[in-house]
């Protein structure tokens, strides 16, 4: 009898160098910034850089943690530059951004305030030199420090966003340092503070169907407004092995349960990501 392997679905991932693409790059480049899209080996750069987007990344490029899914170098932080947050500001205003997406490494050598002073003033530079551009911050969890969590929240970011990236069950195989019910109380914070707040999470890590569903019960509950579902890829041999790859049908299920709950925007693909397509719809959401 013959045996029949079941086809793997696995997501498509464009590849073109532009000249868009090649814009960005040269402003990356000459403002010596860093990207997650880069560091993260992020499968939409290259259809995010040629529409003219890009999610810079703040702090320097080595992370103070080392989470299994993730491809971002992790060591003993060496960056100290004061002048980031301008140049990140001047990056933004030629691109002629609308909306902005700002990350960064996690920066648990930084006692003081986990680098939210650096956050802060990004915040504030964008908004002093870049009119009309709104500010997503995707932001560490800074150990649930409170007051520094709350400089960040100052600087009145258009929307906060912290990833709980997984389901609770798997956390600590999945971001051994990080604590699943501190990533939700940081969003509570920020709900509470009067902030538009998202969070995200990958599939395909070893979850069950229904947890993801009781994690966007959860997500809505605390007060995440947008939520973002995206198939997880293994950047490289040494870090995590995808569990199963994720069909488009059971996306569009999470989509369609997600606006069931109340999330005002919901993504939910393949390839979706946090900063993917963030901008799509903004406007109209900050409007609301």
């Amino acid at each position: 009898m013959q045996n029949v392997q079941k086809k793997i679905y696995k997501p498509k991932i464009k590849l073109q160098i532009t000249d868009n693409y090649k814009f960005v790059d040269d402003i990356v480049n000459k403002n010596k910034l860093n990207t997650v899209c880069s560091e993260a080996r992020c499968p939409n750069i290259y259809e995010c850089w040629d529409r003219g987007t890009a999610t810079i990344m703040i702090l320097g490029d080595v992370c103070t943690r080392a989470c299994g899914f993730c491809s971002v170098k992790t060591g003993k932080p060496i960056w100290h530059d004061s002048m980031e947050p301008y140049r990140t500001a001047m990056a933004v205003k030629k691109m002629n951004l609308k909306h902005v997406v700002i990350t960064s490494v996690d920066r648990d050598d930084l006692k003081d305030d986990y680098g939210a002073s650096i956050w802060s003033e990004t915040i504030n530079q964008i908004h002093k030199h870049v009119k009309g551009c709104s500010v997503e911050v995707l932001t560490p969890d800074f150990k649930g420090d409170k007051p520094s969590i709350e400089k960040v929240f100052n600087a009145k970011p258009e929307i906060f966003s912290h990833n709980i990236e997984c389901v609770e069950r798997i956390s600590k195989k999945v971001r051994s340092q990080s604590i699943w019910s501190r990533s939700m109380n940081v969003l509570k914070m920020s709900s509470n503070f009067g902030l538009r707040t998202k969070t995200g999470l990958m599939v395909g890590l070893g979850e069950s169907f229904d947890e993801v569903i009781e994690t966007m019960k959860e997500a809505r509950e605390v007060g995440v407004e947008i939520f973002t579902i995206g198939q997880y890829l293994q950047p490289t041999k040494d870090h995590l092995p995808v569990a199963r790859y994720v069909e488009d049908s059971e996306f569009l299920q999470y989509k369609k349960i997600g606006n069931e709950l109340g999330f005002i925007m919901i993504k939910s693909g393949s390839l979706v990501r946090s900063s993917y397509h963030a901008e799509e719809g903004v406007k109209e959401f900050l409007t609301t």
